[in-house]
C-alpha cells in the first residue's frame, strides 16, 4: 500500500490535480470601480441595521 492509496475514503478528502491551478477570492485582484460598490453596499447596510432603530426611536 502506497500513501497514495486511499481505498475506503469518502469523494471529500480527495486532493485531484485539477484542482492545482484553483485561485481563492481572497487571492484575486481586484478593481477600484469594484471596492467602490462594496463600500457603497457596506454603507447602505449599516445604515438600514443602525440607522432605522435610530429612527424609531
Amino acid at each position: 500500500m502506497t500513501a497514495h492509496d486511499h481505498e475506503g475514503d469518502d469523494g471529500f478528502d480527495r486532493h485531484e490535480e485539477s484542482d492545482a491551478g484553483r485561485v481563492t477570492a481572497p487571492m484575486q485582484a481586484f478593481t477600484t470601480q469594484q471596492a467602490t460598490t462594496g463600500g457603497l453596499i457596506l454603507l447602505a447596510g449599516l445604515a438600514v441595521v443602525f440607522g432605522l432603530p435610530l429612527l424609531v426611536l
